[in-house]
């Protein structure tokens, strides 16, 4: 198979033939139509994920076909369109028995704990597990969308975050993660503060359902901001980013008793933000991670996909070949890209 493969960290990948993978008896083999760049790829090329062992092919947003089938898969055939989360489960720990298979003991992650997406082909393991069928109506790259950035933040918002209709939301960061969110909270019927470095982002998330929007580059204080357009702060703040400063601000934004929802990766020399402790205990703030979302729920938001109240479809930004995917991964920390960036062309 043709594949992006990096054999040392922050350094240029290449383009590499690469032995097709074979199936395990309960996993695929599935043959790749669509896969998104995102983020975490790039903190994985640049050696920020321990998993990742050397050399590599990235890659973890992904839609296809199914293409091999082990023999103790039940529930798929050769040919089922498919997606998958993120972060798969094993099946077999308490975290998986109770449905929680985001924070899987054992978890898996194509990309991360082994060979991904950037390729023609990539196998899944605990297929029957972690395997979500496509509706006919929902194209590849669409699809390809839904693993990472759309599905993360569905369950940020809904799961974690707890929103209900007309509560203020902020969103800090308006990449794919963020788009994604603002999108989803205004489904269903909150108010949305988008807040960004780049004009062009927060026109679109004003399309994309926010209400209003910040320039953090041209206001004194982002949170400041926000208290005041929401006149008392933000019930719900996500920080879609990942960094100490949108972690700090999505904090402070909040009113009493409001929830932090952490989904922006912080790695390397962002792991460990201050947080304003004082403000947590005095204000009754929550604080929430978010790291992906299960397989089984996938039903909830792709029914809001096909009525209608949700459109994936307009976050992709553009489509792109393999080759490509090169330049783009390289390039993912400057945040240059409009909506999310999909490979389509192998």
């Amino acid at each position: 198979m043709k594949a992006v493969l990096f054999e040392s960290f922050a350094q240029t990948p290449r383009i590499a033939t690469l032995p097709d993978p074979t199936p395990v008896n309960h996993g695929v083999v599935i043959k790749v139509q669509a896969t998104g760049v995102c983020r975490s790829d790039w903190h994985g090329w640049m050696g920020h994920d321990p998993d990742i062992q050397l050399p590599h092919v990235p890659g973890h947003e992904l839609a296809g076909t199914v293409e091999a089938i082990g023999k103790d898969v039940q529930r798929w055939k050769i040919g089922d369109r498919v997606t998958v989360p993120f972060v798969g489960g094993c099946g077999t720990c308490p975290e998986c028995h109770a449905g929680h298979q985001q924070v899987c003991h054992n978890q898996f992650q194509p990309g991360f704990t082994h060979w991904g997406s950037f390729a023609e082909f990539v196998a899944i393991d605990q297929a029957d597990l972690n395997l979500v069928a496509l509706p006919e109506t929902m194209d590849f790259v669409t699809a390809a969308s839904l693993g990472c950035r759309f599905a993360t933040s569905f369950r940020a918002v809904v799961d974690q975050g707890r929103v209900s209709a007309g509560q203020w939301v902020s969103v800090h960061g308006c990449g794919g993660v963020g788009l994604s969110a603002i999108m989803i909270a205004d489904a269903l019927g909150a108010n949305v503060v988008a807040v960004d470095i780049a004009d062009d982002k927060l026109e679109l998330a004003c399309r994309l359902g926010a209400t209003k929007a910040i320039n953090a580059t041209k206001v004194p204080s982002v949170a400041e901001a926000i208290f005041d357009l929401t006149n008392g702060g933000a019930h719900l703040s996500i920080d879609a980013l990942g960094h100490p400063e949108t972690c700090f601000n999505s904090i402070v934004c909040l009113r009493r008793r409001g929830r932090h929802v952490q989904v922006g990766l912080m790695l390397a020399e962002h792991s460990t933000p201050q947080v304003p402790m004082a403000r947590i205990i005095a204000h009754e703030l929550e604080l929430l991670g978010s790291h992906g979302m299960q397989a089984h729920r996938y039903d909830a938001m792709l029914a809001m996909v096909q009525s209608g109240k949700l459109a994936p479809d307009q976050l992709v930004g553009r489509e792109i070949s393999l080759e490509e995917s090169i330049h783009a991964l390289m390039e993912m920390n400057r945040f240059q890209s409009v909506g999310a960036t999909v490979i389509s062309r192998f």
